[in-house]
Order: C-alpha cells, then sequence, then structure tokens
C-alpha cells in the first residue's frame, strides 16, 4: 500500500515542478514509521533530536503535499492546532482526546455511525464526512 502511496507523491511533485529530494524523501520514511497521530512539530522534533538537517520549513512545506498524496490525513488535535495520522487500512475511526496530556484514543462504533446516518437520512441530509471527537481525561489524568 505505501509503494503506491510514495508514487502518487512522486507523482504529485512532478506535477508541481518539484523534486523528490532526499529531505522529502526522509520526511515520507519518517512518517511510515510513526504509528501515531503526530503534529509538524512533533515530526520536525524527531529530525531535531538525532541531528538531521532538515529545516522546519521543509517539514511544514512538504505536509501539505503529503496530504494531498493521500499519504496522510489530517486527524483528531487538541484544538490549538493540525494533528496527522498516515492514511491506513483500518477505515474510519473517531478519537478521544485527553486535555490533560493530548493522549489521542482512536475508537469505531459502529452504534454511532449508524445513529449519524439515521440522523442524515431523517433530516434528508447528505454527509460529505465527520469528525467526532470526544474531549476529555483519560485514565492516567484523572
Amino acid at each position: 500500500m505505501y509503494k503506491a502511496k510514495d508514487i502518487a507523491f512522486q507523482k504529485l511533485l512532478v506535477e508541481r515542478g518539484l523534486k523528490y529530494t532526499y529531505e522529502r524523501r526522509c520526511i515520507y520514511d519518517e512518517i511510515l514509521g510513526i504509528n501515531k497521530h503526530f503534529d509538524a512539530e512533533k515530526l520536525y522534533g524527531r529530525f531535531k533530536k538525532r541531528g538531521d538537517r532538515i529545516s522546519r520549513a521543509t517539514v511544514y512545506r512538504t505536509i501539505p503535499l503529503l496530504l494531498e498524496a493521500g499519504v496522510i490525513q489530517k486527524s483528531a488535535g487538541d484544538g490549538k492546532g493540525d494533528f496527522f495520522e498516515k492514511t491506513a487500512l483500518k477505515g474510519h475511526h473517531d478519537h478521544m482526546i485527553c486535555m490533560e496530556c493530548g493522549t489521542i484514543i482512536e475508537f469505531q462504533c459502529d452504534r454511532i455511525e449508524k445513529a449519524q446516518n439515521e440522523m442524515c437520512a431523517k433530516h434528508k441530509f447528505q454527509p460529505s464526512f465527520h469528525d467526532h471527537r470526544i474531549f476529555g481525561l483519560c485514565a492516567e489524568c484523572r
């Protein structure tokens, strides 16, 4: 799956007249190794901690390209900025977000999905997408 995403990313860069630089490749590869939600600063921090010479600006400029190529998607956040996650095979899911520590817990609930679909049908509403987030305190912070 990620080989196809790599090809889509490279194709998008070519269409934009941009190069598939070493730095962009490093950012792409780093994201493949992240198994949780992240923001641009956390991604940049991973490079900085290792001493990699990838600038904050390059990280911030590459994220919209990765979004457009379908490598990552916007995800639940703490309301203070954008969070992202790899586009994965796990399908649609929702999020519980701890307002104290920022922990994000993913969940999927067929009853919630069914209720949302029923409400849309009842009101003759055609949804494009939805983002269900529950804010509160995780078990560690209570």
